[in-house]
């Protein structure tokens, strides 16, 4: 078992996580997030080609020299039926635009048959965009109720402050490299807040198995020996999902890009958080209830 004094340096990183917040926000109100078409709507392209023709095919031509100035580099492809029709979702484009896109899949595939050509609305418009800040409050509630009952409230404070330390920072870091914000976006921090929750019950569930058995050790010293008893589980678990991440990254195509940058950074912050942040958290919050508690009811906690 490692013997790291993780512990003895929470300050530095609880004050180095706390300044990545403060400028993740500064950020966000500042540069903003780089809304896709989910948010802001644009045009629906169905083209129908004389032979099947994959999704990498028509990028290469949305992206080539001719059509550089529209920059359709961001469009959504989707190949339908036996192939040789396809989808774009692009963003919202002039007529003369349009006329240029097809005549340049023209060139590349021969006849193109123009099956609709729609003006698309937001597929997430604010309203939807206000019921999801409530479901993910709620979910965060839920999240917070559960750890509570299974643990107890210190325990559901400290990992909910993780979880929103994680979520902040990535989105922090988009708005930082202006990489597109959409649907999958949401889907990513959805699934990494599951994550770091998950991460951070192993180890909670540790400290409260190490408070019945270790009753006379402090709690920097009962806390930095429960960290380190799951601390292979965590690194092996984060590292398998890296993998997993990785690859949908290098081979997913341009669509999933964002989804799994949005996963890669968001993992390794939660996996950041559940060690340097939520456990020193819990201490905080458990020697501050301490020392207000009259001496002799202290003792019996």
């Amino acid at each position: 078992m490692t013997n790291f004094n993780i512990m003895g340096k929470s300050k530095i990183w609880v004050s180095i996580s706390a300044a990545l917040v403060v400028a993740s926000i500064v950020l966000l109100f500042t540069h903003g997030l780089n809304l896709g078409l989910d948010f802001t709507g644009g045009v629906l392209l169905e083209r129908q080609f004389q032979k099947p023709v994959t999704a990498a095919q028509v990028r290469d031509v949305l992206t080539s020299p001719e059509l550089e100035s529209l920059d359709l580099a961001q469009s959504v492809i989707q190949p339908a039926g036996d192939g040789s029709e396809v989808l774009i979702r692009t963003k919202a484009l002039k007529d003369q635009e349009i006329r240029k896109v097809d005549t340049a899949l023209e060139k590349e595939f021969g006849k193109v048959h123009d099956l609709r050509t729609d003006m698309v609305e937001p597929v997430i418009g604010s309203e939807m965009l206000k019921q999801a800040g409530w479901a993910l409050l709620l979910s965060w509630l839920l999240i917070m109720a559960y750890v509570a009952f299974r643990f107890e409230y210190r325990f559901g404070i400290a990992a909910i402050l993780a979880v929103m330390h994680d979520v902040i920072i990535t989105m922090g870091f988009f708005a930082l490299t202006g990489r597109e914000v959409s649907s999958t976006f949401v889907a990513a921090i959805l699934t990494i807040v599951g994550y770091s929750i998950n991460d951070t019950i192993v180890i909670f569930d540790r400290i409260r198995e190490n408070l019945r058995l270790r009753r006379k050790e402090g709690l920097v010293e009962l806390v930095n020996s429960s960290i380190n008893e799951t601390l292979s589980r965590t690194i092996i678990t984060n590292l398998m999902t890296q993998l997993t991440v990785v690859a949908i990254l290098l081979f997913g195509g341009a669509t999933l890009k964002d989804f799994s940058l949005a996963l890669f950074f968001g993992t390794l912050v939660g996996t950041y958080s559940t060690i340097y942040v939520a456990s020193p958290l819990w201490i905080w919050l458990r020697s501050f209830e301490e020392r207000k508690r009259p001496v002799g009811k202290a003792a019996k906690a």
